[in-house]
């Protein structure tokens, strides 16, 4: 999904809608480390000096906002962060997680789905006495039109479950089956995606392009009651089958910049922050934050950073080039000047958030700013002082820490390998690279990426696998293409088609195991950092939670 202004952002993947998911779900969900959903605010007026407005007269209501320019809430549209966050509170999906784990458990669904024997056929029994914001009652009918809606009515995501599901069946009134085109073992991971929730087939169509994109009726805790340009107003849904929420509704104010949120927090105007704070003003609130009694929590991000390699580039062909790159990287460097800690090294392609899977394999081989191995390396790939390696580096002219990461790895180059690697910086506007990566434009390319769904899977394959291609013509169709590395392994295809089919843990453990073993040898990508998201609270705000999905629960806040 995203990017933004300062730690960037991303977002979004399986196969498929990828064409149009690099220009849809990548420059459009821009921000997401510091960038989208900010959770604070007030009925305000977020523009320059305009004197801001009271918060609601009724004091158990909870004001939060937001510097995202929201396109839409339909859910078979949305595949922005800040939507996914509005879904989030307002809507219920089949399954879910517990609350502070990954854990997965049943939503709408009363039960893990029961999976048939070769995989493909997923039974799931569903919640009765449930009803839609509107009345309309709640059942595997109305559930099975939520999900063909979804797949069929031809919005960004929707390919996340038409690539996967064959047909959905109402094979009782609370008894749901799904028969998929082929085993996913990650496919219940896939069902928590924020935009798979219920919506009332009284309230909505299926159709292509039938969206309604300031309108939500489902069946989760809070209903929506207004839906403005600048203000969102939700209200408790009384008729809720769960847990009620503790306060009497949210309001979401749009703020025109984080300098807007920024102040509005320090001056106690609005009730807490989320997401949208730059480096400076995240340090400062931290700072602040014993004396003024403020609340901060903190939580490790999904999304990661990597350095595309392009593999078809003449110098990045070679091995020990793409090893000597990855060797000059010093992340711990980069933590400390340019993210004054906001940030982790990252050392896979899976992050540390899905710590049972991640392995640090670029760290145990590679390590950090080891400038005597990139010598060596690339003095066996030919390069020298006196025959230096030129490269170009192209980063992302929109965000300032894509921009300071770049100036960082030019210099460290140029310091510390006494010249045998010349890299000339390049920047490109977000939306401009997106629609570019795919035609082998940039020889090395700062991007971030955040997932659709918590399994290792939305880590590997979007960016590893590959359709069509071989060793000696790279990837011509396939993820791999679409990212700018143009890699291509026939193992690496093999191993990650068998994690999908895979419904043992352990085996597929396994296999991601091997499949990191081969990232870090290959080096089609270098992983950066990890980010971190900030939620910062007033006094008195009891329940502000960030889960390890980094969704805010709206319904846990109370004052």
């Amino acid at each position: 999904m995203k990017p933004n202004q300062t730690t960037g952002v991303n977002y979004r993947g399986i196969t498929g809608s990828i064409r149009r998911g690099i220009s849809d779900r990548h420059w459009r969900k821009f921000a997401k480390f510091v960038g989208l959903f900010s959770i604070c605010c007030l009925l305000a007026i977020s523009c320059g000096d305009r004197p801001e407005m009271n918060q609601s007269s009724d004091p158990t209501r909870i004001s939060i906002g937001t510097t995202a320019k929201i396109r839409t809430i339909d859910p078979a549209d949305a595949y922005e962060n800040a939507a996914g966050m509005l879904l989030y509170n307002l809507g219920d999906r089949l399954y879910t997680y517990e609350s502070g784990t990954t854990t997965l458990k049943p939503q709408l669904a009363t039960a893990l789905p029961e999976i048939s024997p070769d995989g493909v056929t997923y039974t799931i029994p569903l919640r009765p006495d449930v009803v839609y914001h509107d009345g309309t009652p709640f059942n595997a009918e109305t559930m099975k039109f939520s999900l063909e809606r979804f797949m069929e009515n031809g919005g960004a995501p929707s390919s996340l479950l038409s690539n996967i599901v064959e047909s959905v069946q109402a094979t009782g009134e609370y008894e749901l089956t799904l028969q998929l085109k082929q085993p996913f073992a990650a496919f219940p991971d896939l069902l928590t995606f924020s935009g798979l929730v219920a919506v009332s087939p009284t309230a909505y169509q299926i159709g292509a392009g039938q969206f309604k994109p300031d309108t939500f009726v489902g069946t989760g805790p809070y209903k929506l009651v207004s839906y403005g340009t600048d203000t969102i107003k939700l209200d408790v849904f009384e008729d809720y089958w769960g847990e009620k929420p503790v306060n009497t509704g949210i309001d979401i104010q749009q703020f025109s910049s984080p300098a807007n949120v920024y102040n509005s927090f320090r001056r106690g105007s609005i009730d807490l922050t989320y997401g949208t704070l730059d480096l400076d003003q995240i340090s400062s609130l931290q700072r602040q934050a014993p004396a003024k009694g403020w609340q901060e929590i903190s939580n490790r991000s999904n999304g990661v950073y990597v350095l595309t390699l392009n593999m078809n580039d003449e110098a990045l062909k070679k091995l020990e080039v793409r090893q000597a790159i990855a060797s000059i990287i010093d992340r711990p460097l980069l933590q400390q000047r340019i993210f004054q800690g906001q940030m982790e090294p990252l050392y896979s392609l899976i992050p540390t958030t899905l710590e049972r899977y991640y392995q640090p394999v670029f760290l145990n081989k590679y390590g950090d700013g080891n400038f005597d191995q990139a010598k060596q390396l690339l003095a066996q790939a030919g390069y020298t002082p006196e025959n230096p390696l030129q490269l170009q580096l192209w980063y992302r002219s929109n965000l300032r820490t894509n921009a300071d990461v770049a100036t960082t790895i030019e210099a460290l180059a140029e310091q510390e390998l006494g010249g045998a690697i010349q890299i000339e910086l390049q920047s490109v506007e977000s939306a401009t690279a997106y629609n570019n990566l795919d035609k082998g434009v940039y020889s090395m390319f700062i991007l971030d990426w955040t997932p659709d769904f918590f399994d290792p899977d939305n880590y590997m394959h979007p960016f590893l696998s590959c359709a069509t291609g071989s060793v000696e013509t790279g990837c011509e169709e396939g993820e791999s293409k679409l990212w700018g590395s143009f890699y291509y392994s026939d193992r690496v295809n093999q191993l990650i088609a068998r994690q999908r089919q895979e419904q043992n843990p352990e085996t597929r453990l396994q296999i991601f195991t091997e499949l990191q073993q081969i990232l870090v040898e290959d080096v089609p990508f270098i992983p950066l950092w990890q980010g971190k998201e900030y939620l910062f609270a007033r006094p008195g705000i009891q329940g502000a939670t960030l889960e390890s999905t980094q969704a805010v629960p709206f319904w846990t806040l109370k004052k």
